[in-house]
């Protein structure tokens, strides 16, 4: 049978010779290491979460400007309306409130990212329970 050796180049003990301390420091180092990679994955979560936003950001101003210019359609079509009162401003009238209809459906689908759930670190909040019940496991 032949021993591992560390480091050193001594041969340590098994795991049921360890003593209390050495146990100790090992779970203060796995902690440690825990706790680096739980924030990774929060950092990680918090990126994407971040890129979602920006998506949403941009459908907003999109839609934004969509209902601009259908507003601005609109008011085309009434002022061709009062001074003609003839088949032009229905048409006109009719393009606008389409193009606000579709800017306001894109506008609210960009709202919809901004959801009140969006930034949660969903992954990293359920990895940290599973920890702190298999360090609680341990512990017992």
């Amino acid at each position: 049978m032949s021993a591992t050796h560390d480091d050193s180049g001594t041969v340590p003990p098994r795991r049921s010779e360890r003593g209390v301390a050495e146990l100790f420091i090992d779970l203060v180092r796995e902690s440690s290491r825990l706790f680096r990679q739980e924030i990774a994955l929060a950092h990680a979560e918090l990126e994407a979460k971040l890129g979602q936003l920006g998506t949403g950001a941009v459908a907003m101003a999109v839609g934004g400007l969509i209902i601009y210019a259908g507003f601005l359609a609109v008011l085309l079509a009434a002022g061709l309306g009062l001074a003609l009162l003839l088949q032009p401003w229905l048409a006109a009238l009719i393009v606008g409130t389409v193009t606000i209809i579709v800017g306001t459906i894109i506008a609210f689908m960009g709202k919809r990212m901004f959801g009140s759930g969006t930034l949660v670190p969903e992954r990293m909040l359920r990895s940290l329970r599973k920890d702190v019940e298999c360090i609680r496991g341990q512990v017992r």
